[in-house]
């Protein structure tokens, strides 16, 4: 499948933060609900002036209602004298125009062969979570999850590395029909901080829906007493969903990081992202 720019326009690489407590996720939706991607979108004609024209944004990671992001990428394609007229001004009129729990860091023309969504090589998600009994610091608790049970980091930590790896996170996930659930996860480690805060972090070459917070559900069981290390891997290797798995609440979770390949590589990252994926020794049928 061909990504190419359209003659006479360019391709711009955004980056951005929001607040996801606001948002009905990153998604443009039906029926007037608020969302990152609808609030970038109206910005972004308003202060060019186009009128009755949307320049549609793709993301590195489409985010669900709540999520927070730290380092979210999206790139627009927007026409090059628009461009042109627009580049040194756009940043802080945007900033002028936006609500402020959604900021835009970085408005650069991308090179060739990037698309914010296929040429990411992984995901970096941060999910907070504390078990101090009397509750969340007032000022995290958009941002923090509270657990009533005590949690052993160590038994987590033991139950994630059986994790790693390549998988069908089938068990995991929200099924999409046609999208496949084998995914590759490089990272998922927690740290307790010197606040008591307990901060997994999950890295992933991508994430099919609800993964993060299904994962971290079964972390939590484990972390508090209710099942031992090995249960998360053998619900793993079940794969269909345990009615056990609690997909945690939204608000722990922040995209930190999205990252991408060396430039010359972008094209290729590209192409390899939108082939379907099959398992070694996965039959064809």
């Amino acid at each position: 499948m061909s990504d190419e720019v359209q003659p006479g326009f360019v391709r711009v690489r955004m980056d951005l933060s929001y607040d996801g407590s606001g948002f009905s996720g990153w998604a443009k939706q039906a029926g007037g609900r608020r969302t990152v991607q609808g609030e970038i979108e109206d910005a972004l004609r308003t202060v060019t002036r186009s009128r009755e024209t949307t320049y549609e944004l793709t993301v590195a990671g489409r985010t669900d209602a709540g999520v927070h992001a730290r380092g979210q990428v999206a790139h627009v394609d927007l026409p090059e004298d628009l461009w042109a007229e627009h580049r040194e001004k756009l940043l802080k009129r945007l900033a002028g125009r936006l609500a402020k729990d959604v900021r835009i860091w970085s408005l650069d023309e991308a090179p060739a062969g990037f698309n914010a969504r296929f040429s990411a090589i992984w995901r970096r998600y941060a999910y907070r979570v504390t078990d101090n009994p009397g509750g969340v610091d007032p000022l995290l608790r958009s941002h923090v999850l509270w657990h009533d049970w005590p949690l052993d980091v160590d038994a987590m930590n033991e139950a994630a590395r059986r994790l790693l790896g390549e998988h069908d996170f089938a068990a995991y996930c929200k099924r999409r029909e046609g999208a496949t659930t084998i995914r590759t996860l490089q990272e998922l480690s927690l740290v307790r901080g010197e606040d008591g805060v307990v901060t997994a972090t999950v890295r992933a070459d991508a994430f099919c829906h609800n993964m993060v917070r299904s994962l971290i559900g079964a972390l939590l069981f484990v972390g508090d007493g209710h099942r031992g290390p090995e249960w998360p891997g053998k619900v793993l290797a079940a794969g269909v969903r345990d009615s056990a798995v609690h997909v945690v609440r939204p608000h722990g979770l922040t995209l930190e990081e999205v990252g991408y390949p060396a430039d010359e590589l972008l094209a290729a990252r590209n192409k390899e992202a939108r082939n379907r994926r099959t398992l070694p020794g996965a039959g064809c049928c």
